[in-house]
């Protein structure tokens, strides 16, 4: 059990990392071109914080957090599929 406890913080971690990062990309970005952009790796970083967390909240039996995480999953993953369809 002390493991899978272990094993389970260290991807909620890894999951609210990805999903801080998020932020500093988009503000990077921003800064950058002088205006309010979102790059395509704030998709890729909401998509994979939002796995992780998600998986977090699942084997913590989080029922608020999972209901939070887990239409993310779709909405991002939809928003990589249009961007990506949209540069084909």
């Amino acid at each position: 059990m002390v493991n899978n406890i272990n094993i389970f913080l260290v991807i909620g971690l890894i999951g609210q990392g990805f999903f801080s990062t998020r932020f500093i990309v988009q503000w990077i970005a921003s800064e950058k071109a002088k205006k309010s952009i979102i790059p395509f790796s704030f998709w890729i970083f909401s998509l994979l914080g939002s796995v992780f967390l998600l998986a977090y909240a699942i084997y913590r039996r989080d029922i608020v957090f999972i209901l939070g995480q887990g239409p993310n999953v779709l909405i991002y993953s939809r928003n990589i599929y249009l961007i990506k369809k949209k540069k084909k």
